[in-house]
Formats: structure tokens, sequence, C-alpha cells
């Protein structure tokens, strides 16, 4: 079977791929949306802070732009994982074998790493987190575990206080990787650190009652968030060539392209804010910025007349 061949080829279905998606399919460009269907909020109940939409779910905010990218006669979204790609000597990028793309946008998002506590997945999305900024009001006036081990879980830990009536931090049976500083630090804002494993969650789904020690302790908690590690999908990335920052991000520049030509990237893979608001403005930029590349010359044989090109 032949490949089809297509203006862009979006990798990932979350908030970023969609919007630059829609974007693409404004221009008139032919754009499939590969989407492996891997959310990283998948199980969360309800998503705040999205302008004209908060509360809503994730699922409620994807089924409507699959909605939006699909009323494009030019989109097309498949389900599906992007397993191969490579940039073929006439320049286009062959995806799957089975497309090949005069442009790509990344938009892959990240993999959390999760604590191993029982019933973690019972409560994950609806009382244990993992983003003080998009849940932490949810937290105010209420007994909160702050779970994980590393240094940077002071500035995670202390910016929960500015919801929550009390902090404690447990390192799941790890020693904390902060110094002694680290450690005055919690101290002097009333931080309890206890350097336990947390063995079990206690309440039913959206009804959080505590969190149970291996020593037997039972704190308790009506919230958890968890900080252990999660790392950018940039596998698609490194096989282009594509520059990584000090982190592991993709590294764009203003428009969303990458260090490679015709590669762009968007939401959880670039640095910045990891929120669903600004994941889909990144789509956007990547969208329109991947689009205008195209004005002046011919892209895939369904593209409309090409633009001039813009000086």
């Amino acid at each position: 079977m032949s490949a089809a061949e297509v203006d862009v080829v979006v990798v990932g279905g979350g908030p970023a791929g969609l919007a630059a998606a829609s974007w693409l399919g404004r221009y008139r460009r032919s754009v499939v949306v590969v989407d492996s269907r891997d959310y990283r909020n998948a199980s969360v109940e309800r998503s705040h802070g999205y302008l004209g939409r908060d509360p809503q779910t994730p699922a409620e905010l994807l089924e409507r732009g699959r909605k939006e990218v699909l009323a494009y006669p030019t989109a097309e979204i498949r389900a599906g994982a992007v397993e191969a790609i490579w940039r073929r000597d006439d320049g286009l990028f062959a995806i799957n074998e089975d497309l090949l793309a005069h442009r790509v946008v990344l938009a892959c998002g990240v993999k959390d790493a999760f604590p191993e506590v029982e019933g973690f997945h019972e409560h994950y999305g609806a009382s244990v987190f993992h983003c003080p900024s998009c849940d932490g009001y949810e937290a105010r006036d209420r007994d909160v575990v702050a779970l994980g081990w590393d240094p940077h879980l002071i500035g995670f830990a202390t910016e929960l206080q500015n919801w929550a009536c009390s902090v404690t931090v447990v390192t799941d049976g790890k020693r904390f990787q902060g110094d002694e500083d680290c450690r005055a630090t919690l101290a002097a804002h009333g931080i309890t650190l206890l350097e336990q494993d947390a063995v079990r969650f206690h309440g039913e789904r959206g009804g959080l009652t505590g969190v149970e020690l291996s020593a037997g302790q039972l704190l308790p908690a009506s919230l958890v968030m968890f900080s252990v590690a999660h790392s950018p999908r940039t596998e698609l990335a490194e096989k282009l060539g594509c520059a990584l920052d000090d982190e592991g991000y993709v590294t764009v520049n203003d428009c969303g392209q990458t260090s490679v030509e015709g590669v762009y990237a968007a939401g959880d893979l670039i640095p910045g804010l990891q929120l669903s608001l600004v994941a889909a403005a990144s789509g956007v930029v990547a969208g329109v910025a991947c689009a205008q590349s195209l004005f002046g010359g011919r892209g895939a044989p369904t593209s409309p007349e090409p633009a001039p090109a813009v000086d």
C-alpha cells in the first residue's frame, strides 16, 4: 500500500495536538492527527482554569476538540501510535510507512511516574493529583499530604500552603534528597517531613480520609499531591535530531519550531507551564507557524494553490 501524502502529521491528540490541527485545517492544509489516546489526565474528573470552560472533564474537552477538528474537510484523526518516523532524501517525513508529510508537529506530552501506594489508582484524579497549580485550589482549608523525596519538593510543598490548612511531606520510604537548608526551610514553614513509606490510602474515591504509613500511623488527609518523576516523550524528537534542553524537553523558538527544519513541537513536550490552556495555546502557535511555513510552495497533492511566500 502506498503512503498517503499530506501537508502535516500531528503526533498526539491532546489539547496541543488538536489545537494545532484545528488551525492547520483553517489554513486548508491537509492534516492527520495520530492519536494514541494515552492521555496524561485520563483519570482526572475535573480540570480547571480553562477560560470559559471551568470546570470541565478532560474527556469533554478532547471530545469537543475532535469534533471541531473534524469539521474541517482537510483534517483527519487516526487512532494509533507513531512507532517510526524518519526524513527521506526528498525532504518528506515518513511516518509508520503509511503517511508522508511535508511538516510534523510533535505533541506527545509527558509520562508520569506514580507512587506505589495501595489504592492509588482508585483515588487518582479525584483526591490524588500531581499539579498544585491545577488542583491546589481544591486543597483549600484541607489537610494535604505531599508525596515525594527530591529537593524541588520544597517549592511544591510550600506552594500548597497557599490553600491547605496543613501540609505533610511523606517520602514514600526514600531518604529526602534535600540538604539541611531544605529541611530547615520545611521546618520554618511548619511542614512536617516524614521519611516513611506510604502504604495505603483510606476512604472511597472522592472521599479520601487519610494516608496509612508503614509504622501504622494514619495521617489525616483529604487530598494528596505527588511529585515522583515525569519524563517528556521525546523518543520521536530524538530520532529526528531535535535539540533538548537540560531538563530533557524539546527546545523550540517563538513559532514552535524545533532545531530541525519542518518539525514543530507543542504542549507538555516543550519547556514551560504544564497546563491544558497553555498546551492548547502552544498548539495554536505551532499550527499557525507550520501552515505559514508552507506559503509560497507546493504541499501535498490535496493542498490548495500555494499562497505567496511571506518575506
